[in-house]
């Protein structure tokens, strides 16, 4: 049953007699929290994935006339300059205020984790529809929901393009005046640029929307063409012809299967991570999508249809369905709102407060009850904090990077290092099989070291341990430091021509 306005006079006045602070406090009280429990997520050097770094902050970084990492997707054309573009100018105010690579880091994190915002806000006005009970328990909910807020502060296009396309869903799935179709054919454009597998369920809402009446394509496709224009000139700019890295990306990850190199998974993964992160309350949070079904069945369409097409891709990572995850706790958020309406017998606002209570306490307990999400907390902390130190080392002048997991610093170091960076891979067909003696030969160019604990005894002798950290696999990794300085020579093992070698 919906709940009327009628049935919570406190909650829900009439909309024509409440004046704007009393219409929108509750929303600008919801955003200060999820401002709150967000940007401070910023500052907390953990990663999500490398790409958050090589795909997104190193090209904006390049732009900006550094040297950076270039990975096999910028060697090869696959990936769309627009981003880069649009983060170039978040790390150059970043690098200003704070020089040395953490401000180029922070600041970027910052202005995602803002832009995330739109989802409270999105789902505040789809409950809204309803009720204002609905209002302030979806967007509560979007506001503290653990999987929303862990990747919020995450410069990735999943979480950007999904910050679009709520917005755009919402326009779809309302009034359809033309200039609200127009913009929204603009942000579903913009969304499918940066994350372009998500054009699936972004069909969704656009078809829906032109089912109604045909004419509403014109204005739909006229705000689309806007931004596919735009995100043409940026290719132009950048010496690409326009869009010529979807079919590159295309050709790579669908024709040749590129992306399974990285890793493969069985169609059912998805929903059995979902399952394991959702631990003990699946069950309650599928009553919820099931009881929400009736105020907003087009967002749970769109997200199986989104979990359904990026099942049939063979690598998976539990990003790519981020889109998804914000839909079914929207949707999921909007029944639970109905169950203030059934406790109409107690006062209103202390149902209203035990229903948001619950959403709480499920995001708190779920953020760490499974090890895969304290796992995600902690990724990419122990090499932050090998790199802060050397941040600090007024004699770092070279780094190597010896026996580690990746041929290059998985967090912000490159961005901070500033120095030369050597990469020393197993897997490199130059150094294979006599590692120990490639750093031997090659170590006048470094006088710093990161490399697992265990690999200490394959170092060359001047080389000392000093501090150590755990690294992703679990395994400790320590800075090994000589004393001296650095000679500047030319050397095979830089860390571009170790990724062309390695073709990463």
């Amino acid at each position: 049953m919906t709940t009327s306005a009628a049935a919570l006079p406190a909650i829900a006045p009439s909309v024509k007699a409440e004046s704007f602070a009393t219409r929108y406090g509750a929303l600008c009280a919801l955003l200060l929290l999820a401002t709150a429990v967000r940007l401070p997520l910023a500052f907390w050097p953990n990663i999500v994935h490398v790409d958050e770094l090589y795909q997104y902050l190193e090209p904006a970084w390049r732009l900006l006339g550094h040297q950076g990492v270039v990975t096999w997707e910028w060697r090869d054309g696959i990936r769309s300059w627009f981003l880069p573009t649009l983060f170039a100018g978040p790390v150059a105010l970043g690098d200003w205020l704070a020089p040395g690579g953490w401000g180029a880091f922070v600041v970027p994190r910052l202005v995602v984790g803002l832009a995330s915002l739109s989802i409270v806000v999105t789902a505040w006005h789809f409950g809204e529809r309803i009720s204002r009970s609905h209002a302030v328990v979806a967007a509560f909910a979007a506001a503290v929901w653990f999987e929303l807020v862990y990747y919020a502060p995450h410069t990735l296009s999943e979480p950007l393009a999904t910050a679009v396309i709520l917005p755009a869903a919402y326009l779809l799935t309302g009034e359809l005046a033309r200039h609200r179709l127009f913009i929204a054919g603009a942000l579903l454009a913009l969304a499918c640029v940066w994350r372009f597998q998500y054009v699936p369920a972004c069909a969704v809402f656009a078809l829906t929307a032109c089912w109604r009446d045909l004419r509403n394509a014109i204005a739909l496709v006229a705000g689309g063409c806007v931004v596919l224009v735009l995100s043409g000139a940026i290719d132009l700019a950048h010496g690409s012809a326009p869009f010529a890295w979807l079919v590159q990306n295309v050709q790579q990850n669908l024709l040749h299967d590129r992306a399974s190199e990285f890793g493969d998974a069985p169609a059912a993964a998805y929903v059995l991570q979902a399952s394991i992160l959702w631990s003990g309350a699946t069950l309650l949070m599928l009553l919820a999508v099931w009881r929400g079904w009736r105020h907003a069945p087009l967002l749970i369409v769109a997200a199986v249809v989104n979990v359904a097409f990026h099942s049939m891709i063979v690598h998976k990572e539990y990003r790519f369905i981020f889109l998804s995850i914000a839909l079914l706790i929207i949707a999921a958020a909007l029944g639970s709102a109905d169950w203030v309406q059934m406790m109409r017998g107690q006062n209103p606002w202390r149902s209203l407060a035990v229903v948001c209570g619950g959403w709480l306490l499920l995001s708190l307990g779920l953020s760490g009850a499974t090890l895969i999400m304290r796992d995600n907390w902690m990724r990419g902390i122990g090499v932050a904090q090998l790199m802060a130190e050397l941040e600090a080392d007024p004699e770092f002048c070279g780094l190597a990077l010896y026996g580690i997991n990746y041929p290059f610093v998985p967090g912000r170091g490159q961005l901070a290092a500033r120095r030369p960076i050597y990469s020393f891979y197993r897997d490199d067909p130059l150094a294979k099989g006599r590692l120990p003696a490639v750093v031997q030969t090659h170590q006048a160019g470094f006088n710093r070291i990161i490399g697992p604990a265990s690999l200490a005894s394959e170092l060359p002798a001047d080389f000392s341990p000093r501090s150590c950290a755990m690294m992703s696999d679990d395994k400790p990794a320590c800075v090994f430091a000589r004393r001296g300085a650095c000679d500047a020579l030319a050397s095979p093992f830089g860390t571009n021509d170790v990724l062309v070698r390695l073709n990463y």
